[in-house]
């Protein structure tokens, strides 16, 4: 087995709770599918081991015919990438933060709630970070429905 090979190994031992075989999208990625209530335990076994670092959050919004949003956190490895996976529901999307177990995430986990609107419990500032302190409640940038015409014409403006 190549080193690494045996890295990812370990991440798919570490994870193995969650999901036994994991997917594999391309060479040395694995993407692992995770419940909500899952998240911060899986986040934690990977810290403990020292299985490489939080590199990115990313939230998806597949559409509104799905129910669903999706978010992804991307652990790196050198050249190896872990996804651990969590869908939430488009109504009421809510995820335990990590920032406990991994400060970095902090600044990641209000993006991912200012820009897609998943309430991450624990945020320590509420405050806007991209969006004007003015910008309306309920409407998320990074989803797909359309901004609201109020909004568009005030982009427009000078």
């Amino acid at each position: 087995m190549n080193p690494n090979e045996a890295i990812l190994q370990t991440a798919v031992e570490l994870l193995a709770a969650y999901q036994p075989a994991p997917d594999r999208p391309e060479p040395n990625r694995l993407d692992v599918k995770l419940a909500p209530a899952d998240l911060l335990l899986a986040v934690t076994r990977l810290n403990d081991a020292h299985w490489g670092y939080l590199a990115a959050i990313t939230g998806i919004d597949p559409g509104a015919s799905t129910g669903v949003l999706e978010v992804l956190y991307h652990f790196c490895h050198g050249p190896l990438v872990v996804t651990l996976r969590v869908r939430v529901p488009r109504e009421a999307p809510a995820l335990p933060s990590i920032g406990g177990v991994l400060a970095c995430a902090g600044l990641m986990e209000r993006e991912l709630s200012e820009m897609l609107g998943v309430e991450i419990s624990d945020i320590p500032y509420g405050d806007h970070l991209f969006l004007p302190d003015d910008w309306p409640a309920g409407v998320f940038p990074l989803r797909k429905e359309p901004l609201p015409a109020s909004l568009i014409s005030r982009e427009a403006q000078p």
